[in-house]
């Protein structure tokens, strides 16, 4: 498996010292540009001194400066791959080393996921205060109306933003803190997608991204980020491993809401059998109270 530079900071971050931390939070909040630069450049954005990025820079295992850079500049050569330009490499035939891929990418997609996000991810998905956005690139908006279709089963406020781009910010003229953004955006990444979490962001709404291990520049705004292995052998990049987390994320978060989730599974049945909902016996209390 080769990590990039984000996976590896993901995975030790919690061994990192205060200073190292910051020159983490520093590149992730511009990656991979801030580590495009000198040292010098890099330590004032960090706000820490140059041997300090240089022992960050050492704790993720690159052995030099330029040997990081070179590997960030791998990377953003990645991100900009095309389908054309991946057509072009030579690709072993058959299904087994194409299975072997997906088989790695979900491996490689879950340890680079710890339980405790989760669970943290589910519970944003779970809040009953606010609403829930949702959308998708060209290839993988169809896993967010996917999520959407599952999650207004579970709980309220769940909006799917398709049609025309020009109308999902009207959604979320009214956002605040309470509501959430959770969308998907992997390589070539899509700058509509930037621009509506951006204005997610500036309302105070919370953002959840799903994207691949080049990180869309999303990721920037981001609360919670999902990194998915999407190489396969194939032009195509491979959406399994982002399927395979968002169903994880949706057992977890169904069982989360716990009851408030099976109260509205029935009631769903009732009203397609014909029949009437079940009563809320809270908000019919709360309505006797006021009355």
């Amino acid at each position: 498996m080769t990590e990039s530079v984000s996976e590896k900071i993901t995975l030790r971050l919690g061994s990192l010292s205060s200073s190292e931390r910051r020159a983490a939070q520093a590149l992730m909040a511009n990656y991979p540009v801030t580590g495009l630069g000198t040292v010098a450049e890099f330590s004032k954005a960090a706000g820490i001194s140059s041997p300090s990025v240089l022992r960050f820079i050492a704790r993720l295992g690159f052995s030099s400066y330029p040997e990081f850079q070179a590997s960030l500049k791998e990377e953003l050569a990645a991100r900009m791959q095309s389908p054309l330009v991946r057509a072009g490499t030579p690709l072993p035939p058959g299904v087994g080393p194409f299975l072997g891929a997906i088989e790695a990418n979900l491996r490689d997609t879950f340890a680079q996921l710890p339980q405790r996000q989760i669970e943290e991810i589910a519970a944003r998905l779970a809040e009953p205060r606010g609403r829930l956005f949702l959308v998708g690139g060209r290839f993988t908006d169809p896993i967010a109306r996917y999520m959407a279709a599952h999650l207004t089963i579970v709980r309220p406020g769940i909006v799917h933003l398709s049609g025309q781009e020009s109308t999902w910010m009207d959604h979320l003229l009214d956002a605040n803190r309470h509501d959430t953004l959770l969308l998907f955006d992997i390589r070539r990444y899509a700058r509509p997608l930037l621009t509506l979490a951006e204005t997610a962001a500036a309302s105070g709404a919370a953002i959840i991204l799903f994207t691949d291990q080049w990180l869309s520049p999303v990721s920037r705004l981001a609360r919670y980020i999902v990194a998915g292995r999407t190489v396969v052998t194939s032009p195509w990049d491979s959406s399994v491993a982002l399927l395979a987390v968002a169903e994880v994320l949706l057992a977890e978060t169904t069982r989360q809401v716990g009851e408030r989730a099976a109260r509205r599974i029935r009631d769903l049945e009732k009203l397609h059998e014909g029949g009437p909902p079940q009563a809320n016996p809270v908000g019919k209390a709360g309505r006797n109270r006021s009355a």
